[in-house]
């Protein structure tokens, strides 16, 4: 990552902290602690570590992703999308700045006129929304996803690029040879998924609830 990201990487974690002790999804000792293991994991610049969330859910194992995400649906009003199965345009493919996305975990996935679509694992923190606000102007329409996934997408987009910078034209995400499995994007011509729709990609408290995009 490049050096200019750290400080949005550092206060967008900062923030995300301070958002679960406030909506009491973590306790201070435990977001103590990970903040300490997070500046250890910063300073040898891994920067999928480089997340309080993550260290909080797989090493101090004392939060859940899906607490988070039961939270910012049912107090956020945010929907959720999974972009394992959506289409993403070649267009915002192309413009995603991969840095800034490692930095506030997540990712421009669609644009419609002055609408944008953002899938995050960071819809707590104030820095990441504010971020994103002044980077793309318009309105944005947030949507709640996993580590995960950012992480999945991120690296299907990386290995994209490289592709596309071997052989001269863009490489498209991978498609399942015989007998393997079906590609986790449609291929052309398939439909883009319900952002937000009755069926959601993770559980949701209510069961029936729909949750709207904030």
């Amino acid at each position: 990552m490049m050096t200019e990201y750290r400080p949005l990487l550092m206060r967008a974690n900062r923030l995300l902290g301070s958002a679960l002790i406030e909506h009491n999804l973590v306790k201070f000792e435990d977001l103590e602690a990970a903040n300490e293991r997070l500046l250890e994991v910063a300073a040898t610049g891994q920067v999928r570590q480089s997340s309080v969330l993550a260290i909080l859910v797989n090493e101090k194992k004392v939060l859940s992703e899906e607490d988070v995400l039961h939270h910012v649906v049912d107090d956020h009003g945010v929907g959720v999308v999974d972009l394992r199965g959506y289409d993403v345009p070649d267009e915002v493919r192309r413009d995603t700045d991969l840095d800034a996305c490692w930095a506030t975990w997540s990712v421009p996935f669609d644009r419609e006129e002055d609408f944008h679509f953002i899938a995050t694992a960071y819809y707590l923190s104030p820095a990441v929304r504010s971020y994103w606000e002044k980077k793309l102007g318009g309105q944005i329409i947030w949507q709640a996803t996993t580590m995960e996934i950012i992480a999945d997408f991120l690296d299907r987009l990386h290995a994209e690029r490289g592709e596309g910078r071997k052989s001269g034209t863009r490489a498209p995400f991978p498609v399942a040879g015989p007998g393997g499995s079906a590609s986790p994007v449609p291929g052309p011509g398939a439909s883009r998924p319900t952002i937000s729709g009755s069926v959601a990609p993770f559980p949701v408290p209510g069961g029936s609830k729909s949750p709207n995009a904030n």
